[in-house]
Parts: structure tokens; sequence; C-alpha cells
């Protein structure tokens, strides 16, 4: 059985090691092996402002944790804490989309409903603080269950990373 719980700080080190595994294999065919390896390295983490924030999920079977995202009302649209900028200012939900952020599922689980999942979670939390709409920066393998989702492209974005290898993302949107 599937249950969502909020994350906790001593639950970082296990959702790093479920983050890199995540990225590591669910993004073959989608980047190289390089930009996948750099984009463990200098994008795709932990925020731990969304676990302090609390609006950090984790999904977990039998024990398990399988699967972690999250929704945030600060300004940065994708990145652990190795990517964004120290400051991370507030969204007004009268005029800002809130941000989905950091979904990854395992890759013993993926394509069982587990990304839905927690994606329904967040954009219920969203709405029940205040916003009405959504954004997200999705990697390639991302982008097919957010436009079933109804998040609609609004550009592409190429992340240079600081070894000069560049990772594609996605930037979408959705109105609640």
């Amino acid at each position: 059985m599937l249950t969502t719980r909020l994350a906790t700080l001593t639950d970082i080190p296990q959702l790093q090691e479920l983050i890199a595994l995540s990225v590591s294999k669910l993004s073959i065919g989608y980047y190289t092996p390089q930009q996948i390896k750099s984009s463990i390295k200098y994008i795709f983490g932990i925020d731990t402002q969304l676990v302090i924030d609390g609006t950090y999920y984790i999904a977990e079977t039998d024990g398990v944790i399988v699967g972690c995202g999250g929704w945030s009302k600060r300004n940065t649209l994708y990145g652990g804490d190795q990517h964004k900028p120290t400051e991370d200012p507030l969204l007004d939900p009268e005029t800002d989309a809130a941000r989905i952020r950091a979904f990854f599922v395992h890759p013993d689980y993926a394509r069982r409903g587990i990304g839905t999942h927690i994606m329904n979670v967040c954009e219920n939390a969203a709405k029940d603080n205040g916003f009405t709409s959504f954004e997200l920066g999705a990697t390639l393998p991302g982008v097919p269950l957010y436009k079933t989702m109804a998040y609609t492209e609004l550009e592409r974005i190429d992340a240079h990373l600081k070894d000069g290898e560049v990772l594609g993302i996605v930037k979408m949107r959705k109105e609640a």
C-alpha cells in the first residue's frame, strides 16, 4: 500500500541515494552518460528548504521509500542545494505560480502511479495555500508524465553545468 508523509531532515541521506539512483537509471536514453553524471553532481539533489518548509513528501510502500517530490512557495524552479542561489524569496500566491519540485521515483517502482500520486498531494497542498497555478522545470524523462497531468510546455531551458555539460530542462505550467 502506498503511503505519503512529509520528509524530515533525517530522511535526507536516503533521499540523496534515491535521487542519484532515479536519475542514473531513468534518464538513460534522454541524456548522455556524462550529462547524467554531471546533473547528479551539479543540479539534482535535495533542496533542504523544501523539507524545512514542510512541502516535501516521501512515498513509501511497505516501509520502503519509492518516491519523493514536493512543491514550493519560493522562487527556485529546479535543483537541489548545490544548484540554487542562497536567497530564495517567497512567492505571492495572488500573482505567482507555486513551484512543483524535485520529483524522483525509484527505478524499480517506475510507471506505477507514484509520481502522479505525489503530484496530486503537492498540487492539493499548494491550492490549500492559495496558489491557483503551478510551474516546474521538467527533466526530459518527466515531460510525458507532466503532459498527461495537463501541464503545457512554456520553454526549453539549457542548464549549463560547471563542467561544460548542458542539460535540457523544459519549463511547464498548469492552471489549477
